[in-house]
């Protein structure tokens, strides 16, 4: 039978320690209370876990990080748990044994912890900020406070299952582009630092004037092999600076704005955010959390400064006592079209229910634009080789053809 140390007070208040056999630590606090003394805190003794064998530093750092997918597993098997019925802290339990990752595993394990020593789920969930956002952790509140938890977990595997699968079909749709465009910086390396430098020394033994797009391309050869360690530092500095950019809060914003305006991912990443963020309100309106708070929420989901600061908007203008519609119109972001849906939910009270439908359209737009990524990048790779090809060749085989005519007049 397990060791648990526990931390609690007696009937006079004063603190008192220990350690005691049970079977869990429900089973502690029981015999704790007969004896008179308040559990304030439960763990497992330490002489256990150092028999079970904690994982050492090396252990941890090769181990693999719980994912996305560990959160959205564990939000479908939460559901299904406390849906039969049983305990939240046996269904913890369970879950910490049936898990296939180490890291995962101790997560659930602090969870249990916390929940024995006292704590909310939603606030030992705060814990692990890593793993779980604020508005998983918002919802979590919301079905403690109403006792719909599982529900709520329900609602919270869909949305993580609906932005795996959105992540998934964009990565596939960029994927054959995206080999596409380093293949032919591949080609073009090889041929300037090998294939150019060695007609160049052709063309010289020839002691002839070359093409101007000849010249270029020998120009721009020579300059490569000869600078190409600077070129690489420059290189490798300018995506460093990018981040440092990218990570202070001005960079951030003026580069999620960026990203909007691009000519085929922008709309894509538009539509995707928007969705986001309409499913994400509905699914805080529908669990009870009032307006204010949920666009509060739900501006830390979008991962865009450009829309949260647009949500932020909207936020500040319901807690003067503007209505959404009025404030959503001010963004500038949504369509006609949606402001229609939102100004109807509005008047008729089922918001929520109208947000589900929109973030249901901007799904189905985003599906078809990620179906045809693929089509619309091809005609912009295929002008682009093309035009590449038609310098190489106007390059390397004008002088060829020069010097043809030329043997040939003699």
């Amino acid at each position: 039978m397990p060791t648990f140390a526990y931390r609690g007070r007696n009937a006079r208040g004063e603190q008192v320690r220990g350690t005691l056999e049970g079977a869990d630590s429900g089973a502690i606090a029981e015999q704790l209370f007969n004896t008179g003394i308040t559990p304030v805190e439960i763990d497992v003794a330490a002489e256990r876990a150092a028999a079970t064998g904690e994982p050492t530093w090396w252990d941890r750092l090769r181990e693999e990080k719980p994912s996305a997918l560990d959160v959205m597993l564990f939000s479908r098997q939460m559901h299904t748990l406390l849906r039969a019925g049983v305990p939240i802290l046996k269904a913890l339990g369970g879950l910490q044994e049936s898990s296939q990752n180490p890291a995962m595993a101790r997560v659930i394990q602090d969870l249990r912890q916390s929940l024995d020593s006292g704590r909310e789920l939603s606030a030992a969930m705060s814990r692990h900020p890593q793993l779980f956002s604020p508005f998983y952790i918002s919802l979590v509140r919301v079905g403690e406070a109403t006792g719909l938890l599982e529900d709520v977990f329900l609602r919270l595997f869909e949305h993580l299952e609906f932005e795996k699968e959105t992540r998934e079909r964009i990565k596939a749709a960029l994927r054959y582009p995206t080999f596409v465009i380093i293949a032919m910086a591949i080609a073009l390396a090889i041929i300037n630092i090998v294939v150019i430098p060695a007609f160049a020394k052709v063309f010289q033994n020839f002691k002839v004037d070359l093409p101007l797009m000849t010249r270029i391309l020998v120009g721009v050869s020579d300059f490569s092999v000869h600078n190409w360690p600077y070129m690489l530092a420059l290189l490798i500095g300018a995506v460093f600076a990018f981040r440092a950019w990218t990570a202070t809060r001005p960079g951030k914003y003026a580069w999620d704005r960026f990203k909007l305006r691009l000519p085929i991912a922008g709309r894509i990443i538009l539509q995707a955010t928007l969705a986001r963020f309409a499913r994400s309100l509905a699914l805080c309106l529908k669990s009870g959390i009032p307006a204010v708070q949920a666009l509060s929420v739900v501006a830390r989901v979008t991962e865009n400064d450009y829309i949260q600061q647009r949500i932020e908007q909207m936020r500040d203008g319901v807690e003067r006592g503007e209505s959404i519609l009025r404030t959503a119109v001010t963004t500038g972001v949504f369509t006609p079209m949606v402001l229609q849906m939102i100004a109807v939910g509005d008047e008729t009270g089922e918001l929520d229910e109208l947000l589900f439908e929109v973030a249901e359209m901007y799904e189905g737009e985003v599906d078809y634009d990620v179906k045809n990524l693929a089509a619309n990048i091809e005609p912009i790779l295929i002008v682009f080789l093309a035009v590449l090809v038609l310098i190489l060749a106007l390059g390397v085989f004008l002088p060829i053809w020069d010097l043809g005519q030329t043997m040939l007049r003699k």
